[in-house]
């Protein structure tokens, strides 16, 4: 590689064919959708940097063995040299327990949400970065639910529908159909994917008892983890069963309870004591491993249960008629006490994907700071 030291400093570190992998010249890339025309296979095999030459507009850059020339702007390179960082993970988030919101989840109105761009960014931050957001004043009519989920890109249909009503019924499929008390846990671990978001709309809520709880529980996790390492890493690596059925669906998953990402940061949470399945001997293991592999985990999972259950992890607060609460299912454990049969409670839920309520706030930034330019 010919060039003086200062220019080839700005790509110090990239590897030959890395940059022409990424090239952005027009023959490369699509001008309009910027997305790549070529293949891997289409460049040579050993890449070579033959020239480098700086410009006002940015970097010339010679390859061999073919000779393609291109022009990498500096604002490009710059925006290359800070690592990847993967926002689902427990790095990118803001860990909170109960204690830390006093007053119960901090929330905003709707009409707010809706009419004020900046309000909804910072609603939908929060609800990326802590795993769960709160809006007061949704009309409190059926299918509303609906309008909310709009805002965060589009609704994840299941077995259960575009959306589903939360009450009482006499033959309830699920046991959220009741007015039993629901342990913390995420929704819908027998599927893969599962749904990323969650949304609970409340209707109608004049009933003694049912208040809604949520727990972080990356927090958790992270807690066992400092706590009990050997049964965080246990948690971390056995693969568990969740499943589901009643007369029209047949549904399962196998995933560790603790899922996490190559580096080895808390990714994902399924946490479902309702749908686990009976454990059952890994592969080509003997009675005797069997039986020590499965005594292991149920002292992680009751390790972790325990911390999942002590009273200053979940944040409980009461749901009143037009209260729509959207978190985090890969990480947030939802719960609720039980209620009486005396009173009505009634709420409609529907599921997202939290990679739409992750484009919304990108766009918004974006449109916000093209607004601020252009003041």
């Amino acid at each position: 590689m010919t060039n003086t030291v200062a220019v080839a400093r700005e790509i110090r570190g990239l590897d030959p064919a890395w940059l022409r992998d990424n090239c952005q010249c027009s023959d490369c890339r699509d001008p309009v959708s910027g997305q790549r025309l070529i293949s891997i296979t289409d460049q040579a095999r050993e890449v070579t940097v033959t020239t480098t030459v700086g410009a006002a507009d940015g970097l010339h850059v010679t390859f061999g063995p073919d000779g393609h020339q291109t022009v990498f702007t500096r604002t490009w390179l710059a925006g290359q040299a800070a690592p990847a960082v993967d926002d689902r993970t427990e790095d990118a988030k803001e860990l909170w327990c109960a204690t830390e919101f006093p007053a119960g989840p901090p929330s905003v109105t709707w009409r707010d949400y809706l009419a004020r761009d900046k309000v909804r960014l910072a609603s939908l931050r929060q609800l990326l970065s802590a795993g769960f957001m709160l809006l007061r004043g949704v009309p409190a009519k059926p299918g509303a639910v609906l309008e909310v989920a709009k805002t965060l890109g589009y609704v994840r249909e299941t077995n259960y529908g575009r959306l589903f009503d939360v009450r009482v019924v006499a033959t309830p499929a699920n046991l959220a159909f009741t007015g039993l008390p629901i342990g913390p846990h995420t929704d819908n671990p027998y599927r893969d994917p599962v749904p990323t978001l969650q949304l609970l709309h409340c209707l109608v809520n004049a009933a003694d008892g049912g208040e809604s709880g949520l727990l972080d529980g990356f927090r958790a996790a992270a807690m066992l983890r400092a706590e009990d390492p050997v049964a965080f890493a246990c948690l971390a690596r056995t693969p568990v069963t969740f499943g589901y059925s009643d007369a029209s669906t047949e549904l399962h998953a196998t995933r560790p309870m603790i899922g996490l990402d190559p580096a080895g940061r808390i990714r994902e949470i399924r946490y479902n004591s309702r749908s686990m399945q009976p454990m059952r001997p890994r592969l080509g293991a003997a009675a005797d491993q069997a039986a020590d592999e499965m005594r292991e985990f149920y002292l992680a999972y009751r390790a972790f249960a325990s911390v999942v259950l002590r009273p200053g992890l979940t944040m409980r607060f009461s749901l009143e008629p037009g209260d729509c609460v959207v978190f985090d299912n890969t990480r947030v454990l939802h719960s609720r006490t039980g209620f009486g049969a005396s009173g009505s409670r009634h709420l409609q839920g529907c599921y997202a994907d939290i990679d739409g309520a992750e484009s919304a706030v990108a766009l918004l930034a974006r449109n916000r700071r093209r607004a601020t330019v252009g003041a």
